[in-house]
């Protein structure tokens, strides 16, 4: 019975609690990171394009997606503790593999393993926060969450960029074995079980549907930057997903236990703020992607120098963000969407103008201004609309939240591939017809070709940026929802039949 008792949050010590999640979740965003900059030296070892290195980035988060729709049934069914720690597990696993791997299918294969473990923690680690704080102190909470997080793309291509100039990449990976191991003991000593266990049913063909849907979607995007959007491969894995994900939708709406629960779609805010999350999400990937492929690619900048440029903008947005947790408490989020949105969309615009002489320093100043603006509206518009979700929600809107993101994430990343290499032949097709390229070597053409597909990209993302702007002038500050006001009707015969049962 003590399992399934309600949570009291008062006889939880949360500092310790938050410190090893946090810890955790730490480590599987820095291994998300850093392989942006690696991407170019990772290219050149297994001699392959960037539509199929960027697998190692877009693999890794359609993993994620397929495995994060699951996490709500896992976090109902097993402890906080055991969950953690499974997670800690799968991922020292896919770190071993990776390090060790002898080819790019043995690494890819490696990070799928790592994307398996850390698709869990960061759900988790949102609910625990949801299950322990009150609405009025859930910004300032996710701001400390926000800024060790963030902490880790700050460091991460500092880091990678480092390894890759001076030893070989597999020390990326060989290196972060300890830390997990360290993570793993010391959760053993300071995590704490904080959900109400309800062992729900497992829905098979959720599970089934939501593996395909999700998985084939995700897949045919990521695909298209290498076969192209009228490949009959990709056409066929986008449609497969596409009607997957509608009779997915229908199993959760007609189930009295659904997998993930989208009933949280009815709450308006909730509704808001996972559209624009999709916006900010592409818009957030730009640089992941796109600035390391121009400074090693296109310039020839070193990977640590490449890694160094996006420091300062990345240490600034960590520290920025416990600030934007106060201030979300104080004011909601809307205003602070509003005007992040407004300044990321300016510094991006100063993205679409790249050439060959652009300097390091212009660089550093429009990367850290878009690292400014987007502190401002990340963790604010998420926690927005979870606040209006009922707790017996929790669980399944930050699953929704975290697969939203992941799609978001795998879908733009290949979108502005896509749109990078397209605009690449096209602007070489260009130079080559208007005959302009003079004493041009086929590699200087190519490299000013690049740059312009590129500057391409860049447009697309401040066309995505300004659908999230105009959004985040309909964001509301609304509060919780009451549980007893949302209670369905089976939810009132289960309570009833387990009163019956207990007297």
């Amino acid at each position: 019975m003590s399992n399934n008792l309600a949570f009291d949050s008062s006889s939880i010590k949360k500092g310790p609690l938050l410190f090893v999640m946090i810890l955790g979740a730490f480590i599987a965003v820095l291994n998300q990171t850093i392989m942006s900059v690696a991407l170019p030296e990772l290219m050149v070892d297994f001699n392959i394009e960037a539509s199929t290195a960027q697998w190692l980035t877009t693999g890794y988060m359609l993993v994620n997606g397929v495995l994060i729709p699951i996490t709500a049934f896992l976090m109902q069914r097993f402890t906080t503790r055991e969950l953690f720690q499974a997670s800690m597990f799968i991922f020292l696993g896919g770190t071993i593999v990776s390090a060790v791997a002898s080819n790019f299918d043995v690494l890819l294969a490696g990070r799928l393993i790592q994307a398996a473990g850390a698709g869990i923690i960061m759900p988790l680690l949102m609910n625990v926060i949801l299950t322990v704080f009150p609405p009025n102190k859930r910004g300032a909470a996710m701001g400390m969450v926000g800024f060790a997080i963030i902490f880790a793309p700050a460091i991460g291509p500092t880091i990678a960029g480092y390894v890759i100039e001076h030893f070989s990449w597999r020390t990326m990976f060989y290196g972060m074995i300890p830390i997990v191991v360290i993570v793993i003991a010391v959760a053993f000593i300071f995590l704490k079980n904080v959900a109400e266990r309800t062992y729900p049913k497992i829905d098979i063909l959720s599970i089934v549907l939501s593996t395909i849907g999700f998985g084939t979607v995700l897949y045919g995007f990521s695909s298209a930057g290498s076969k192209g959007w009228s490949s009959a491969e990709v056409v066929v894995s986008i449609v497969t997903g596409v009607i997957s994900l509608i009779l997915f939708t229908w199993r959760q709406l007609v189930s009295n236990s659904p997998l993930l629960d989208l009933r949280a779609f009815k709450y308006s805010m909730f509704s808001l703020t996972t559209v624009i999350n999709i916006a900010v999400t592409m818009v957030m990937y730009a640089d992941m992607m796109l600035l390391p492929l121009y400074l090693q690619s296109a310039r020839g900048y070193t990977a640590m120098e490449s890694g160094l440029l996006m420091l300062p903008g990345a240490l600034l947005m960590g520290l920025m963000m416990p600030v934007t947790g106060r201030l979300f408490d104080r004011y909601g989020a809307k205003w602070l969407a509003i005007i992040g949105m407004a300044i990321t969309i300016v510094t991006t615009i100063g993205f679409v103008n790249l050439s060959d002489s652009t300097s390091y320093t212009y660089l550093v100043l429009m990367s850290t201004g878009r690292r400014f603006g987007m502190a401002m509206f990340l963790m604010p518009i998420t926690t927005a609309g979870l606040n209006q979700l009922p707790a017996r929600l929790n669980a399944h809107g930050t699953a929704i939240s975290n697969t939203i993101k992941q799609v978001a994430g795998a879908i733009g990343t290949s979108l502005l591939v896509t749109v990078m290499a397209n605009r690449t032949k096209f602007h070489v097709q260009d130079m080559a017809a208007a005959g302009g390229s003079g004493n041009l070597t086929k590699e200087h053409i190519l490299m000013e070709a690049s740059i312009q597909g590129i500057n391409d990209a860049y447009l697309v993302i401040i066309g995505i940026g300004v659908i999230g702007l105009l959004l985040s002038f309909f964001i509301k500050r609304v509060g919780q929802v009451e549980e007893v006001a949302e209670t369905t009707t089976s939810n009132r015969m289960n309570l009833n039949r387990k009163t019956v049962s207990e007297t």
